[in-house]
């Protein structure tokens, strides 16, 4: 049997991080999924030095501190970070590129779309390892 992978969702929306939670749940990947509400208490969180996620995924417009200044705040290059937003901005994508971001997925408005983009995000996490992440 796998070990799980922990992975930090920072969403704002209660119903989004139900769906996601959902979705993970029926994945082939086992998951420990850990929720932050807004971007100050993932950087809390992510400041703990044994809270070790294999990945976050990042919500652009977040109360208190948005996506992209959690981005410019965060620290910890070991952990990588996927913006998952409804934001279709180029400047946007760009920018969460820029400032650490290892890639930027649009988030579906389709039920089936949106199940396999998490889904998507944490089997490309397993299938290429933990110690050496890359997306795209």
């Amino acid at each position: 049997m796998m070990e799980p992978i922990h992975v930090l969702l920072v969403e704002d929306s209660p119903g989004d991080a139900l769906l996601t939670q959902q979705i993970l749940a029926n994945c082939s990947v086992p998951v420990n999924l850990h929720v932050a509400r807004d971007g100050e208490h993932a950087l809390i969180m992510l400041r703990n030095r044994r809270f070790k996620p294999s990945l976050v995924i990042l919500d652009l417009n977040l109360p208190r501190i948005s996506g992209l200044k959690f981005l410019e705040q965060y620290r910890r290059k070991d952990v990588p970070v996927v913006v998952f937003s409804v934001a279709s901005r180029e400047l946007d994508r760009q920018l969460a590129l820029a400032l650490g971001a290892r890639e930027y997925v649009h988030k579906p408005t389709d039920l089936q779309a949106y199940t396999d983009a998490v889904s998507g995000m944490v089997e490309k996490l397993a299938v290429t390892g933990k110690s050496a992440v890359t997306f795209s």
